[in-house]
């Protein structure tokens, strides 16, 4: 099930957040997704979350933060990822938004060819200033 996040799903969220950020991003030191999770969380209720809750366990399994247009991330916890949650949260989105884009790192591969599949279109590429890798900014409207 696909819901707003509650205050009570902000630790959840933030595991989810760290654990796949270090996995997906192995090339980024793991200490400069530590370094940043205080100010993560500080600022992650200013934006618009929706999680994706397992029926049966209660638990939450995946996330998408929106700010405005922008899809500032879709997380999907390891042993759940290829199950088709993170589509879910993303047509989710899809629904209340009419278009948004985001950044990806070059080097994600896995992502960028997710968000290719789901219709994002590259629209250019730069560096991220807090990391000096590279990445894309892609697009997607209705």
């Amino acid at each position: 099930m696909i819901r707003a996040v509650k205050e009570n799903d902000l630790s959840a969220v933030m595991q989810i957040w760290l654990d796949i950020n270090i996995k997906a991003h192995s090339f980024i030191s793991k200490h400069y997704w530590m370094d940043n999770y205080d100010m993560v969380k500080k600022i992650l209720p200013q934006a618009e979350i929706y999680v994706y809750e397992n029926n049966g366990t209660k638990e939450i399994e995946g996330f998408i933060g929106l700010t405005d247009n922008y899809i500032a991330g879709l997380f999907v916890k390891e042993d759940m990822q290829s199950k088709g949650i993170g589509k879910q949260l993303l047509n989710y989105a899809k629904g209340i938004k009419s278009n948004m884009y985001l950044s990806v790192y070059n080097k994600n591969i896995r992502a960028i060819q997710f968000y290719q599949r789901e219709q994002f279109v590259v629209q250019s590429e730069n560096t991220d200033d807090n990391t000096n890798e590279k990445e894309l900014v892609l697009a997607w409207s209705r």
